[in-house]
């Protein structure tokens, strides 16, 4: 992968990426994947780029974590009660994840969900996190999730399993056209808390 030149001098991890918070956190938070210059660079989901920058300081505004910046791991940021992964854990081509990254990482997700024990509410940012975390209720739990669709603020509850809230992702084509605001986002978060 070709770096940027703000990142020239950076050692990029390029690996898959880990979630990254609370094990006991009562709120999941899934994306798509670690950005090329983002997650990819630094090690850590939803952190160095302009998605972990809208994210964070939402989080942070509604009371999920310590700090509103996300910039690399040695930031000192802490999720609090939240823990955040990514449906696919290396960076994908043009930040469309093929079929087969989507198979191979999916018994990653599956594990750490599983290793979550305390989740309550499930928030899944994108289209595509909505479509794994469905896929892992399905294969997982046996669970009928027929009629859930994607869309910005639904709520879906699944008997025996925790709410799921559903937004936008908060990618700059998102943010920057005013498809997902501040305001739609952290009225979301806080509705998460207030329904506990």
């Amino acid at each position: 992968m070709r770096k940027v030149k703000r990142f020239a001098e950076w050692t990029y991890w390029s690996k898959p990426v880990p979630g990254f918070g609370d094990p006991d956190a009562e709120l999941v938070i899934i994306g798509l994947a670690p950005a090329a210059h983002g997650g990819n660079r630094t090690g850590r989901v939803f952190t160095g780029d302009l998605s972990a920058k809208f994210l964070v300081s939402c989080l942070y505004e509604a009371g999920f974590s310590n700090q509103p910046r996300s910039e690399n791991i040695d930031d000192g940021l802490r999720l609090l009660n939240a823990y955040m992964l990514a449906a696919v854990r290396c960076v994908p081509p043009n930040n469309i994840p093929t079929r087969e990254e989507a198979l191979n990482c999916f018994p990653f997700l599956k594990r750490e969900m599983r290793l979550l024990r305390k989740t309550r509410a499930v928030l899944l940012l994108g289209k595509f996190a909505f479509d794994s975390y469905i896929r892992f209720l399905k294969e997982e739990f046996g669970c009928e999730v027929s009629g859930m669709r994607f869309r910005h603020g639904a709520v879906y509850s699944v008997k025996g399993q925790p709410k799921m809230y559903v937004s936008y992702h908060p990618s700059p084509r998102n943010t920057n056209t005013g498809t997902l605001t501040r305001t739609m986002f952290i009225e979301l978060l806080n509705r998460v808390k207030s329904e506990w």
